[in-house]
């Protein structure tokens, strides 16, 4: 299978047929396994052979939607978890430690930032967050204590670009510092941190990995075989696990991520131009654009720009609502990745629980709406975009 391209990948592999023939793949919704006998079942606690054991941690139907993952990505290993949001705690849970220090970007998603600054702080785990730009600053913040750069690029919403190698290079500085490349805005169609240098890649498997907004999950992949083990017994012992059902659909939603991804970056393009040239539309926020400061960077680590666009209306929260509330067919809702087209409000929902001054530093505005390009006719999204933006 290493020889076969992604989209090969992406259906094939993974697949472990059962004793049935099954074509098309089985959902293992058990709770528990049966053991031949006594010592078996010691053998299999014990780790000493390997064996299903209990859903919670040991799953065939989790376990083929993580290897079918691993392989887009490139990497070794593969954890399945409930959500992105329980990868992210996972990992952080298996690798830092009371006096440890974090640096993140600035622009991570609400819920990254509030676990960090609200929850990981409790335990007196330092987050400093610096921009993208000058990574000269991530150089001298780098302290004995630091143990994660944790980075999500593309950003959502503003599609701010880090430099993936050049992070991996001061990263490397510090005797076990991970680089963690949230790869949720591009998923391994478009990016592969691993190759670029990155320790660890985060998904939540919510958003294009299913595509059609159908399961919550999410996922740590990595080439660290010992990392894996910790973040494994994490899982074991805390339980975040992603559903049998769940890793299914999910599993079968990698079929057709390549073909999804094409088609919605080549739409978001022509939104994205398009609203460069509407007289409502103060800024467009997206890489694809010549003159998007992240434009150059996008080009050389991404295989294309992706599917989400973000646009500052002219006017504040007022005239960004107007615009939701006036779409007839695009969906008003806080997730993306979708087939569906989506719009947000970002300030008053997915960063809605931050401080103005978070959201000042994430640079997230009241006149600012997050697009997620769908695969609908592009004709149709154009129009019911243009039908809001009639309204002011």
């Amino acid at each position: 299978m290493e020889s076969h391209q992604f989209r090969t990948k992406a259906i094939r592999y993974g697949q472990h047929r059962t004793q049935e023939g099954e074509h098309n793949d089985p959902i293992f919704v058990t709770s528990s396994f049966v053991f031949e006998n006594s010592q078996q079942a010691a053998e299999r606690f014990s780790e000493s052979k390997p064996g299903n054991i209990y859903s919670r941690f040991t799953n065939p139907t989790t376990r083929a939607f993580e290897e079918r993952l691993a392989a887009l990505e490139s990497a070794n290993y593969c954890i399945a978890t409930a959500s992105g949001m329980a990868a992210i705690m996972s990992l952080c849970l298996a690798h830092l430690k009371t006096g440890d220090h974090v640096l993140a970007t600035r622009g991570l998603f609400g819920s990254t930032i509030s676990l960090f600054s609200k929850y990981l702080a409790k335990f007196g785990i330092e987050t400093e967050y610096l921009g993208p730009d000058d990574l000269n600053q991530w150089s001298k913040a780098i302290r004995p204590s630091t143990r994660m750069l944790f980075v999500e690029t593309p950003s959502n919403p503003l599609c701010e670009v880090i430099d993936i190698r050049k992070l991996a290079a001061i990263a490397s500085e510090q005797k076990e510092c991970l680089l963690v490349v949230d790869n949720c805005a591009c998923s391994p169609a478009l990016q592969q941190p691993l190759s670029l240098g990155a320790d660890v890649v985060i998904h939540s498997a919510t958003k294009f990995l299913d595509g059609h907004g159908r399961a919550v999950g999410g996922a740590v992949v990595t080439n660290k075989e010992d990392l894996t083990k910790e973040v494994s017994g994490v899982l074991r012992t805390t339980g975040p696990a992603m559903s049998p059902f769940n890793a299914w659909v999910l599993y079968a939603g990698l079929e057709t991520l390549e073909l999804r991804m094409q088609e919605s970056c080549s739409s978001a393009m022509n939104i994205a131009r398009w609203l460069a040239e509407h007289p409502k539309v103060e800024t467009v926020h997206y890489p694809g654009l010549e003159n998007h400061p992240y434009h150059d960077l996008a080009k050389q680590q991404q295989s294309g720009f992706g599917a989400l666009v973000a646009f500052e209306v002219k006017g504040d929260r007022k005239e960004a609502w107007a615009v939701i509330d006036s779409v007839e067919m695009l969906s008003i809702s806080a997730n993306f990745g979708d087939v569906k087209s989506i719009v947000t409000h970002p300030a008053s929902t997915t960063h809605g629980r931050l401080s103005p001054e978070e959201r000042q530093r994430a640079g997230i505005s009241e006149n600012l709406i997050r697009l997620s390009v769908g695969l609908e006719a592009l004709e149709d999204i154009k129009n019911d975009l243009a039908r809001g933006l009639s309204k002011l």
